[in-house]
């Protein structure tokens, strides 16, 4: 049994650029699929960092979370939407039941921990934190700690669609840089039997790189200066992995794991105008200019259902009784929600061609669901395409989406490298692939290993009625407009 477990999460990384096309470039990673055990993950629906990382570290879906994305709604009102932060997690990570049975764990940039809360170890907390100066550390005092080994810690890049693709370059690299310093740092410092890490510097070299690597996507460019910034950030990230790999413990196992994959962006498909043209949606007044929705210009006693954008679509319908000015009989509920999910799946692009999209409905995907769940998920284009939520486009087909330029989309699949490290080298399954491994595998494996029987049954726990936010409304603003930069709204 090994004496501790160290994960190494990577956002964004799909199987294909590791498993197949850059394998040889990558001789940590490679040393380590080819010792244990590897393999696509299939992710969280919708595959997205919120709430993907925390159902991989709980091992419950998103309806059991009741969190369905980085906003989600609070009630059935048409206007409350927060952004979801460690108090809305209700379920117990593996750190929690770890730290029950007397462990020490570090977490190290996992979404969906700020603000921290306390633990039998040390957080520094995620991308989502407002700045450095807010309490992103568990313990607070911590933090100095970390300007004393680092230096001004960076929580991620900013203003990511505005920035020269050469100076964002060079901030990814010492974004990355210093987070493997710092987990570096706290391993050799802190006592722990859980570490656990992710690195979003993946996520945002695809989502600004792309089209620069793949000949397949409609913007490449043959000859970029760009062409190979995503190979070459692999090769410096598989350095960094190597680093942090020498200065493990002897007996600890290594998962290296990603939330979700990447795919090319093909375009974004207007889903609220899409819902106008089709009479599910109705307006008090048109917009002459692209705008977000707003819901004071919905004429919701007209209206049968609405969408919210991002990676993924949302849709929401009005129904009689559970909405404030419902119009969609509850007797009717499923007839209508089936009309509806049959017709987005028959949505066609610009040439009329079908986009392939897919739908699909809460309670078939997931084991509860619990806080207010989109009635329909779609993956436009099986999420070659985005979804967008503002209206006044006058089509249905934009070729950028509507927060900014994007080159990727996420895809259904991550990756999953499991080994363990040992006074003969890594040890294992041997260089066994599978391919049916899942997200909600890793916290019974953690657990598993570190001697933990993992909770029998599923907790279904109520989402708590305190929708209070950590955030102040200044802070919510910025959070808003850092995950529009991102693409995520």
């Amino acid at each position: 049994m090994p004496e501790r477990v160290c994960l190494i999460g990577l956002d964004c990384v799909p199987p294909e650029l590791v498993f197949d096309r850059w394998t040889a470039d990558l001789p940590s990673l490679r040393s380590l699929m080819d010792a244990g055990l590897y393999g696509p993950l299939e992710s969280t629906i919708p595959p997205i960092t919120v709430p993907a990382w925390m159902c991989m570290m709980t091992g419950r879906d998103p309806g059991e979370l009741g969190i369905y994305g980085f906003r989600n709604r609070m009630d059935r009102t048409y206007d409350r939407l927060r952004h979801a932060t460690s108090a809305q997690v209700r379920q117990p990570a593996v750190w929690d039941l770890l730290g029950d049975a007397g462990r020490r764990s570090i977490l190290l940039g996992i979404p969906l921990t700020y603000p921290p809360r306390p633990i039998s170890g040390l957080i520094v907390s995620d991308f989502l934190a407002p700045d450095t100066d807010s309490d992103y550390t568990w313990p607070p005092e911590l933090k100095a700690e970390i300007r004393k080994a680092v230096g001004d810690y960076t929580l991620d890049v900013r203003r990511f669609r505005e920035r020269d693709r050469g100076e964002l370059l060079r901030e990814i690299h010492a974004m990355t840089d210093q987070r493997f310093r710092l987990a570096r740092w706290l391993l050799r410092t802190k006592p722990w039997d859980l570490f656990a890490m992710v690195e979003m510097g993946p996520d945002r070299m695809h989502h600004a790189f792309w089209r620069h690597m793949d000949p397949s996507h409609r913007l490449h460019e043959p000859g970029s200066p760009y062409s190979g910034a995503i190979h070459d950030y692999y090769v410096a990230l598989d350095r960094h992995l190597g680093a942090l790999l020498d200065d493990l413990p002897l007996d600890t196992l290594v998962l290296v794991v990603s939330d979700h994959g990447a795919k090319r962006m093909d375009g974004a498909f207007c889903l609220n105008e899409w819902l106008l043209r089709e009479g599910f949606l109705a307006l008090t007044e048109r917009h002459a200019t692209p705008a977000a929705l707003d819901p004071d210009r919905v004429d919701w006693d007209r209206t049968t259902a609405w969408g919210d954008g991002g990676y993924y679509g949302r849709v929401f319908l009005n129904v009689r009784g559970r909405e404030p000015r419902g119009t969609v009989d509850p007797q009717d509920y499923a007839r209508v929600r089936d009309d509806l999910a049959r017709r987005l799946e028959a949505v066609v692009d610009e040439s009329g061609r079908p986009l392939g999209t897919r739908v699909f409905r809460p309670e078939h995907c997931y084991r509860a669901v619990n806080g207010i769940a989109p009635d329909l998920i779609a993956y436009f284009g099986d999420l070659h395409w985005r979804s967008v939520g503002s209206v006044g486009h006058g089509t249905l087909w934009l070729r950028e989406n509507d927060t900014g330029p994007d080159d990727a989309n996420h895809a259904q699949h991550g990756i999953l490298i499991l080994a363990q490290k040992t006074a003969g080298g890594w040890r294992g399954a041997g260089g066994v692939r599978r391919d049916d491994l899942s997200l909600y595998d890793v916290a019974p494996t953690i657990l598993e290993a570190l001697g933990l029987r993992p909770p029998e049954g599923l907790a279904q726990t109520p989402l708590a009625r305190d929708h209070r936010s950590p955030y102040t409304e200044e802070e919510e603003a910025e959070i808003a407009r850092r995950l529009e930069e991102l693409g995520y709204l």
